[in-house]
């Protein structure tokens, strides 16, 4: 390969690096390239796979900053870089490699830091990005659900309390008068005039005697 190949081979190499969130280290001996293409598809979007000469990973590997690859880089070797959901990357690796054993994870790294087999295998247990999502998302609904009822509740009891009292207004429509069932009419008093306090009450007349005793005292009078 020309100096000029190699430089832009370790160049693309290095970006995939630096682009990935993580990658994953592979040997590929034994599989056809329509398994190598299986796997490409089944990782999808999450990883791409790509084939390198172990001289030119190494090189770009060290460019990247990434200095746990001297050791794994030998015979025939593949790199899964993952730019999508980690957990699902190593999902697709690990499936693929129970199903096709040629396949053989020899390490990685994410964030920088290192991977063994065993610490992608373990990765690859954890719930995927969508389902942590989907979780977190039914707990949230949850949780409002319950704060909306909280709120609702005092509002929901006026709205009872409402509806009871016009069906009883429609029964009897004095209550919205202001009387408990009695019509407002026989409710009100008739109003009373009362003399003043500070006058004094008229003098009453004396009764008058009757007329014989009238005449029997004259006569007496006259006598004398």
């Amino acid at each position: 390969m020309a100096r000029a190949d190699k430089q832009a081979a370790v160049a693309e190499i290095t970006g995939s690096f630096s682009d990935a969130a993580g990658a994953v280290l592979t040997e590929y001996r034994g599989l056809t390239v329509k398994q190598l293409q299986d796997l490409r598809r089944s990782l999808g979007e999450n990883a791409s796979y790509a084939v390198v000469k172990n001289t030119l990973a190494k090189i770009a590997a060290k460019e990247a900053g990434i200095e746990s690859f001297d050791e794994l880089l030998s015979g025939p070797t593949a790199i899964a870089f993952i730019t999508g959901d980690v957990v699902e990357a190593a999902k697709g690796l690990r499936d693929f490699a129970k199903a096709n054993p040629a396949l053989v994870i020899k390490g990685g790294v994410l964030d920088g830091k290192a991977l063994d087999p065993a610490e992608i295998a373990k990765l690859a247990d954890l719930e995927s990005r969508e389902v942590l999502m989907g979780k977190l998302a039914g707990a949230m609904l949850a949780s409002l659900s319950q704060a909306v009822y909280l709120l609702n509740a005092p509002l929901a009891q006026a709205a009872r309390l409402a509806g009871a009292l016009q069906a009883k207004a429609a029964e009897d429509p004095s209550i919205l008068a202001g009387g408990a069932g009695t019509p407002v009419a026989a409710e009100e008093a008739p109003v009373e005039t009362e003399a003043p306090t500070d006058e004094a009450p008229a003098e009453e007349a004396a009764p008058e005697e009757p007329a014989a005793e009238v005449a029997s005292d004259e006569g007496e009078t006259a006598e004398a």
